[in-house]
């Protein structure tokens, strides 16, 4: 899926290869071109395997059931990312309308645009030609879940976008080709509690003329490899019953990873879900659970320091192409990326929240010098009976104090908020009571209860 779901512009692919090739370095042996169902039952991938990972993601578009969805010229969004990723032949043409809100929806709005200038440059014969992409989605342009750039750059490209539309039916013409889509209007996308809840005016009727429409509201599983006798069990909406903190399913030697298993996320996310079910895995394999062992580490930076005035940098945009440039074809990068200068710039920019002060209240001599010097006033000496807090803080007082008068002490409040890790309460302390030191754990993975 990330060479047949995410547009080239957006992921190189010569980048997909090396880390596939890294996989392939580990000992991963690939079986390509097998569908399973078809060249190789799942029962017998089950029968020649101790244990059997399904990870087939959602690779499906969804539609809605409205009147004249049967025309031809409709085409799913996820279908029509992948047969342009492999080359396949796909007739775009005149007026284009793409039903959806989201990042992918903005994937295949461009992705139509930059198949238009691929298209003028192979023939000089034309076929119909693109005209105008409408992007038409339920939610206002608040409202609407694809990222900002995303957005911006679709403006720049010239996806023209419609908001507070959802549609009614799909319009034919008498050869049975779309023709347009009849919209009514979004009143409210979420109810009070934030739940999508669409209401709809139909009153107000908005129709948009369409030779081709690309549907863009969600993605759907392919399981017709899982038979009807299986014991891997599917739920009623036609997914994989499953126990997503282990994840297994209702076979013992079956897990699951990815969006299959909790619905469309980003990319990380399915990587991450594919290393937990990896450890799932060895532990039905091998009868022992793999845990880790977390040890606070701190490191003391004596020579920590910052750059004059490095919090008052400002955040540089990424340089990218022009969109006559980028639209012209699939591989061409919008993104150009930092030159050195600019690349060290930015990471001056970050305000290392790793390193953090740390205060021996033992040499602190109450002088006060650090809350002078704080220039985002986030210390503050205070009495303690202006502190309030639950029973942990209760043991420290209880732990330091000794019996002693709590009126007769005073603490430290730091407001982390605001840090921004410039050290000069550390320089400033005239006793050494304040060091800036890198905070972090240090993890070992070990096995729990081996038996084989």
């Amino acid at each position: 899926m990330l060479a047949v779901g995410i547009p080239q512009y957006r992921l190189p692919r010569e980048l997909i290869e090396a880390e596939v090739e890294f996989i392939r370095q580990l000992g991963v042996e690939f079986v390509c071109n097998t569908t399973v169902g078809v060249d190789i039952s799942f029962s017998d991938i089950r029968a020649q395997h101790r244990a059997t990972l399904i990870a087939t993601g959602l690779k499906r578009s969804r539609a809605l059931p409205l009147p004249g969805s049967d025309a031809t010229g409709i085409l799913g969004g996820i279908e029509f990312l992948r047969d342009i990723a492999l080359g396949n032949p796909v007739e775009l043409r005149g007026d284009v309308v793409v039903i959806g809100g989201g990042n992918v929806a903005y994937d295949v709005a461009r992705t139509v645009i930059r198949q238009t200038g691929v298209d003028i440059s192979r023939t000089a014969l034309r076929r119909p030609e693109v005209r105008q992409v409408n992007l038409c989605s339920l939610e206002s342009l608040d409202e609407l879940p694809a990222d900002d750039i995303e957005i911006i750059e679709g403006d720049e490209e010239g996806v023209l976008r419609r908001h507070g539309l959802g549609p009614k039916e799909i319009l034919k013409d008498d050869s049975g080709h779309v023709r347009g889509v009849v919209f009514q209007r979004c009143s409210q996308v979420f109810d009070a509690q934030g739940r999508f809840a669409p209401v709809f005016d139909e009153s107000d009727l908005t129709t948009i003329h369409a030779d081709t429409v690309l549907w863009s509201i969600g993605q759907a599983p392919d399981l017709t490899f899982i038979t009807s006798d299986s014991d891997v069990r599917l739920t009623e909406r036609g997914l994989i019953e499953c126990d997503l903190q282990s994840q297994t399913t209702t076979a013992a030697d079956v897990f699951i990873a990815g969006d299959i298993s909790y619905g469309p996320r980003m990319l990380i996310d399915a990587v991450a879900s594919g290393k937990q079910a990896a450890r799932h895995i060895r532990a039905f394999l091998r009868g022992a659970e793999l845990v880790t062992e977390q040890t606070l580490v701190q490191i003391d930076l004596p020579t920590y320091g910052r750059e004059p005035d490095y919090e008052k940098l400002h955040r540089k945009e990424v340089p990218t192409l022009s969109a006559e440039q980028r639209t012209h074809g699939h591989q061409t990068i919008v993104e150009l990326g930092f030159g050195e200068t600019d690349a060290v710039g930015e990471g001056c920019r970050c305000l290392d929240c790793g390193v953090n002060t740390i205060f021996d209240s033992d040499k602190c001599i109450l002088c006060g010098g650090c809350a002078d010097v704080c220039p985002e006033l986030c210390l503050e000496l205070v009495s303690l009976d202006r502190l309030e807090g639950d029973q942990a803080l209760a043991d420290v007082f209880e732990r330091r104090l000794d019996g002693e008068d709590r009126d007769t002490w005073s603490a430290i409040v730091k407001d982390e908020t605001k840090c921004i890790r410039c050290a000069l309460c550390a320089e400033r302390c005239p006793v050494g009571a304040i060091t800036m030191e890198r905070v972090g754990f240090n993890t070992v993975w070990a096995i729990d209860n081996y038996t084989s």
